[in-house]
């Protein structure tokens, strides 16, 4: 047979239990058994701090991948490969170790292979991506080019005979245009 017995709590902190309780609970005994489990359990005081939290984890993480993708548009924009210190630069604000804590990515000295792949991987992608953005403005520039010579295109007619085109440049200019052609191919 259970037996209930009274313990003396603030009214603010009674409705508070009590409001938690019913959301996740039958009873409150459940309650507060499940809580005194979870610390004896874990081994662990009330008053302790656990650490950062999934939501602050969570927080930092999306910080840091803004930051990564910040970094790399940038990179693909000017066509750099990541220095030193932008790598110091995105984990600078990341969570210094606390005891009991995993290493972080950029601590120990041990050489990890799928690590040093990925990141080789990841400077393969930005190469070719740089490549990919150099073509499509080399691509940009020459189709305006293009089309600017095409605009100096014009059509003649003639009284007898057919209709012509004729360039309307310079010649010095004609001479540059087919230079630079020529020294673009490869």
């Amino acid at each position: 047979m259970n037996s209930f017995k009274s313990i003396r709590f603030k009214s603010e902190t009674a409705r508070d239990f009590q409001k938690f309780s019913r959301r996740f609970f039958k009873t409150h005994t459940e309650a507060l058994q499940t809580m005194l489990d979870f610390f004896f359990y874990n081994e662990i005081s009330p008053k302790e701090s656990l650490g950062p939290n999934g939501r602050t984890i969570t927080n930092l993480i999306k910080k840091r991948f803004n930051a990564m993708a910040a970094m790399m548009k940038n990179m693909e924009k000017n066509g750099v490969l990541p220095t030193k210190a932008m790598i110091e630069l995105l984990f600078e604000h990341s969570a210094q170790k606390k005891r009991k804590q995993a290493p972080l990515l950029m601590e120990g000295g041990e050489d990890d292979p799928e690590r040093d792949r990925f990141f080789k991987k990841v400077e393969e992608a930005l190469v070719m991506e740089r490549k990919y953005t150099n073509l499509k403005r080399d691509l940009r520039q020459n189709r305006a080019e293009f089309i600017a010579l095409l605009n100096k295109v014009q059509l003649v007619k003639r009284s007898f005979g057919k209709s012509r085109l004729q360039l309307d440049m310079a010649l010095e200019d004609f001479e540059k245009l087919k230079i630079k052609i020529e020294k673009e191919l490869p």
